[in-house]
């Protein structure tokens, strides 16, 4: 369950960093409550995931989503470029949060 909310948080994460950009410095008031409400919701998740997770293979699967999410989000509907080597990027960072996930840990 601590998973699905770091994945969710992650989700969040890329929909707060959408909202930034297009809050034009925080002068576009729905696009700047927007990224309000998507930071609280994320940040919210995490913390909760981190009680029983390990905050750094937390931490990185929850940036790894975001940043993955958020590229892919700019390069479809945002118009930044798709090139070979930011999709390789992507996928290279997308295989690292599934390697952590499937990776053992350690008990506190």
């Amino acid at each position: 369950m601590a998973w699905a909310l770091v994945v969710i948080a992650g989700l969040f994460e890329t929909a707060f960093a959408v909202s930034l950009k297009m809050s034009e410095t925080f002068t576009r008031l729905w696009w700047s409550v927007s990224f309000i409400a998507c930071a609280a919701v994320s940040f919210a998740l995490l913390s909760t995931a981190l009680k029983t997770l390990p905050v750094g293979s937390a931490y990185a699967v929850w940036t790894g989503i975001g940043a993955g999410g958020t590229a892919v989000v700019g390069m479809v509907f945002l118009g930044d470029a798709a090139t070979t080597v930011r999709i390789v990027a992507i996928l290279l960072i997308l295989g690292g949060v599934l390697a952590l996930q499937l990776a053992p840990s350690a008990a506190h």
